[in-house]
């Protein structure tokens, strides 16, 4: 089996439109949520969110290519673009016929889906825009990464709610490994922050008003985000043969069903999970010194995923760290796993711990290191990024410090 290492990341969210700025607000344990500013804000009871302020998309597309990219492709493309150039790589002959693009993203186009919606329900147009589909669909985003950079290979893109980006960046630490392709550019996006988006997780009746305080025992739902974060996943030999810093190595990957409801996690399901992702990166529970939590700051996610960890890891677990990051950029649906990915590589490389901002209250039931509201210097070697999705699909990934 190839070993896998990232040599690429990109990033724009609630805390920075690129890399260095999101990881200095994750140090800092800088609240990126806030005031929503969308249409029609007055109809919604939820007016919170972890939205990119400061983004203008005419800053970074021509006209055509706007009408060509929802929200969430215009995310993808500046993440892939940090990711790509930090990489160093350019992809002609061989190397351009292999590397691909899998990504991750739970909505697709929801933007580009309201506005027309709107404009055929509300405003009783008949007629829309010719490329509304392949702006709206949810492969847009990858063809679009394929296009710019010519990725010939495997692309595709994978949408299992929440879990979506751990699911689509296993997928390519699997391909890498067993030798489909050297290179894959992967990761998620997702902006459903517009009106359909927010009213359709009203509905749920999960979200807060005010924070989200994972783990907290007076926390009160979640908060919704939006972004992107792409890396570039590259074979180790392949990186090392041309001088490619190593951000970090990814060395396990394992998914699993819950098998048992739609939209309440399974602390069994969870476990099988964390379990697996060990047993694949041939990992002692010990090994491990940080775990990135799926963490949403629902009562049903914190005190499972809590009692999944406990299950696994034993006495090992009182000497964990595990912190939400959602704390401070929103839950970024099928964009999470990938905007969380930063945090364990950071805790890799710089040694810093993102902290679980909003902790105000221990919970019985919670009782683990979530590392509360401020960052931590820490030597990591091994750390966990879970990611548990409604339909109980459950995905974690395993890093190494290189």
């Amino acid at each position: 089996m190839n070993r896998v290492v990232i040599t690429g990341q990109g990033t724009i969210n609630a805390l920075g439109h690129t890399v260095p700025q999101t990881l200095e607000a994750l140090r800092e344990g800088r609240c990126g949520i806030g005031e929503l500013d969308i249409r029609d804000i007055d109809r919604l009871s939820i007016r919170i969110g972890g939205q990119v302020k400061g983004y203008e998309p005419e800053d970074h597309f021509n006209r055509q290519q706007i009408a060509l990219y929802d929200r969430f492709t215009q995310f993808t493309l500046l993440a892939a673009r940090e990711a790509i150039a930090q990489s160093g790589l350019e992809f002609c002959g061989q190397l351009s016929q292999e590397a691909g693009v899998v990504l991750g993203t739970s909505g697709g186009g929801m933007t580009t889906l309201d506005e027309n919606y709107r404009s055929v329900y509300e405003e009783g147009k008949n007629r829309v825009h010719p490329f509304v589909v392949p702006k709206l669909m949810n492969n847009a985003a990858a063809s679009h990464v394929s296009m710019t950079y010519n990725l010939k290979g495997p692309s595709f893109t994978v949408a299992t709610a929440c879990a979506s980006s751990n699911h689509a960046m296993g997928q390519a630490f699997q391909m890498i490994r067993w030798g489909m392709s050297r290179v894959i550019v992967t990761g998620g996006s997702e902006s459903m922050l517009c009106f359909g988006g927010i009213k359709a997780w009203e509905g749920l009746r999960v979200m807060s008003r005010d924070a989200c305080r994972p783990f907290s025992a007076n926390r009160n739902g979640m908060v919704q985000g939006e972004g992107a974060a792409i890396f570039v996943f590259e074979e180790y030999e392949h990186a090392r043969a041309r001088g490619a810093e190593i951000l970090a190595e990814v060395v396990g990957f394992a998914m699993t069903a819950d098998a048992s409801d739609i939209v309440m996690p399974s602390r069994q399901g969870a476990a099988r999970a964390i379990s697996g992702a060990l047993r694949d990166a041939r990992l002692a529970v010990e090994d491990i010194g940080y775990i990135n939590a799926h963490g949403t700051g629902t009562a049903a996610n914190d005190k499972t995923e809590c009692a999944a960890v406990a299950d696994v890891f034993g006495a090992h677990a009182d000497r964990l760290m595990i912190s939400s990051t959602k704390s401070m950029h929103g839950h970024l649906i099928g964009g999470t796993g990938a905007v969380e990915l930063l945090a364990c590589i950071m805790a890799l490389k710089d040694g810093v711990i993102a902290p679980t901002i909003g902790y105000e209250e221990p919970d019985p039931e919670c009782m683990l290191d979530v590392v509360p509201n401020e960052a931590r210097e820490a030597r990591v070697d091994v750390a966990l990024s879970n990611a548990f999705a409604f339909g109980g699909l459950n995905a974690v990934l395993a890093l190494r410090r290189v």
